[in-house]
Parts: C-alpha cells; sequence; structure tokens
C-alpha cells in the first residue's frame, strides 16, 4: 500500500469492528526502515511535554503494522497481530 503521508492526517482511525479510535495528529516514521511506525492520536508537541510520555505514547498511538485499509477513514485491526 503505498500512501502519501500528508494524506493520513485528520483521517478518522477505527477498528474493523467499527469502534472509533480518534484521528490522525502526527505520524511517527522510524527512519532505519523507511516506514511509518505509528500514528499519532494527540498533537506531537503534547506527548513530547507529557510527564509520562511512555504511558502516554501507547495510549495516544496506533501501530502502523495494525492498518488494514486507508480510505476516507483508516481501519485497523483490534489489536498488533
Amino acid at each position: 500500500m503505498t500512501v502519501n503521508v500528508s494524506e493520513l492526517y485528520n483521517k478518522k482511525i477505527l477498528t474493523l469492528g467499527g469502534r472509533m479510535l480518534g484521528e490522525v495528529r502526527g505520524v511517527m516514521l522510524n527512519m532505519d526502515k523507511g516506514e511509518v511506525s505509528h500514528l499519532l492520536l494527540d498533537n506531537p508537541d503534547n506527548l513530547i511535554r507529557s510527564s509520562n510520555l511512555r504511558t502516554d505514547f501507547m495510549k495516544n498511538s496506533v501501530s502502523f503494522k495494525r492498518v488494514r485499509k486507508v480510505s476516507e477513514t483508516i481501519v485497523v485491526s483490534e489489536s498488533e497481530e
């Protein structure tokens, strides 16, 4: 699947079961692998300022490995498989 990263911003993220997780507010890239690693549900600046960065990152991000479809919305699996 090839997608322009800028097209991901503000898309709603839904699980296969239809549960709304949020909207894409940021994208994390793995520069070593040259791929998207996570979609952020909160503004990256807010996460950076967090006193519990690891916990807040886990709560406010979705691994790109979960993505099953990108169209008007982003559909993800219920968990990382």
